[in-house]
């Protein structure tokens, strides 16, 4: 089946020009930028007319809590959720029960991502203190790094012995990525805060608690081990503007250490605590508004080089009490390309760099094939969405399994009106087709 997408405004590689866009099968079969009319039969034609075109997004960095904690949230809420974002791939983190750290346990995940996922899948494989010897026996063709908490964590995942960290810098044959938060200076800061405000402190202590200066030890050590030992560093979710002069910025080539920012790192500082409270408690932690600015200022100075969303459902019961007893995390993946979009109306960044930070470098950063670009011969992962187009967030709009969202009341003025995953049309103008099932993401 042939579908036409005609008269949209096609955002891609750094441009954006009115053109149309066919699809045949599960593949991108031309894209067009003359005015002539495109010949021939199709099953389906959209009219875009005022709407732009992106490639689908990628989201490097999600937790969708399967197995093991599938009442907060399972693969298929969450990628349906995904799809209603714009977002057509997804890489899901290994801080599951059971974690994933066996090569039995990223098989498992496999195949709840082929069974289940509405949208493109893949698994990172989580290091330990001593599960280095598995590296080696991982497919590149189908792993899309190491993920590396060097920062509380659950269970055995947390690496901070420095002989153990050498050896996962010096053995990965994949990408690092990495959770960066000095665990000693974030004991000695909540051991100063509950003498001072009590067993569990209010949740605007948070920032103090997992401080910059604990962020930005820990990044410090992470890009000092990559240097080291020549290895590729993908740190995640940066906070600080002092972590930022970390980095190298991207201009022509990819550097060998990039930095992630995600979502709510970009929408909210430490003043929204007063009015949002513990919806938006996550780790690390939302910090000043001077580095909120800093974050968005790197979108487009190169010292971001991706943006995810860390989405991380919890149930709102979770979520009560303050910075001890509530859970770190929010849902965030429905909501990603508008929030992005959103920027773009206040001037910070550029749709184009929007398509770029969400789906080429990802792309560029994790070797995917085939995808993160509208190119001929690529797959036809597209999001169509539309501008002044207002609408509020509601709970009944809201497709993630927790139910809830910190961006509830909050009004948008893009809409996400249709989603292509492989070609097959899952959404269109809010009709979701549960039918479809993603593939699995190839790299390199």
């Amino acid at each position: 089946m042939k579908t036409l997408i005609k008269n949209a405004f096609i955002v891609n590689e750094g441009k954006t020009q009115k053109g149309m866009l066919i699809i045949e099968n599960d593949t991108i079969a031309d894209i067009i930028y003359d005015s002539h009319a495109a010949t021939g039969h199709y099953g389906k034609t959209i009219d875009a007319q005022g709407s732009y075109l992106l490639p689908g997004i990628i989201d490097d960095h999600v937790h969708f809590r399967e197995p093991g904690l599938t009442q907060k949230a399972d693969i298929k809420s969450e990628s349906r959720a995904a799809a209603y974002g714009g977002v057509t791939s997804y890489f899901d983190m290994p801080n599951t029960k059971p974690q994933t750290t066996t090569l039995e346990d990223l098989a498992d995940k496999m195949h709840r991502g082929k069974e289940e996922s509405y949208v493109n899948y893949s698994f990172f494989f989580g290091a330990t203190n001593g599960n280095t010897g598995l590296f080696q026996q991982l497919d590149i063709h189908h792993t899309p790094g190491i993920k590396l908490f060097m920062g509380s964590s659950t269970g055995n995942m947390l690496v901070d012995r420095a002989d153990a960290l050498d050896k996962i810098f010096s053995s990965s044959p994949l990408p690092i990525m990495t959770h960066c938060e000095d665990t000693s200076i974030i004991n000695a800061n909540m051991a100063q805060a509950q003498s001072l405000y009590g067993d569990d402190p209010d949740v605007s202590h948070h920032p103090e608690i997992r401080s910059e200066e604990a962020c930005y030890a820990s990044t410090r050590l992470a890009v000092e081990l990559a240097k080291k030992h020549h290895a590729r560093l993908h740190v995640a979710h940066v906070t600080t503007a002092k972590e930022l002069t970390l980095f190298e910025p991207w201009v022509h080539h990819m550097p060998s250490i990039t930095a992630e920012a995600v979502i709510a790192h970009l929408m909210f500082s430490d003043k929204d605590y007063k009015t949002l409270g513990v919806l938006i408690k996550c780790n690390p932690a939302i910090k000043t508004e001077h580095d909120q600015l800093a974050l968005q200022k790197a979108l487009t100075n190169g010292r971001i080089s991706v943006v995810g969303t860390d989405h991380a459902p919890h149930l709102i019961a979770d979520k009560q009490g303050g910075c001890c007893k509530s859970a770190s995390g929010m849902p965030m993946i429905q909501f990603s390309l508008v929030s992005m979009l959103e920027l773009v109306d206040k001037g910070v960044l550029t749709v184009e760099r929007v398509a770029e930070l969400m789906c080429h470098r990802p792309a560029q950063l994790f070797e995917i094939r085939q995808r993160g670009y509208l190119r001929k011969g690529y797959k036809a992962d597209l999001t169509i969405v539309s501008p002044h187009k207002s609408w509020k967030v509601t709970a009944q709009c809201i497709q993630s399994k927790c139910g809830w969202s910190p961006l509830t009341g909050h009004t948008f003025h893009w809409h996400v009106d249709h989603t292509f995953c492989n070609g097959r049309h899952i959404l269109d103008n809010g009709k979701f087709d549960d039918s479809v099932r993603g593939e699995e993401i190839l790299f390199r």
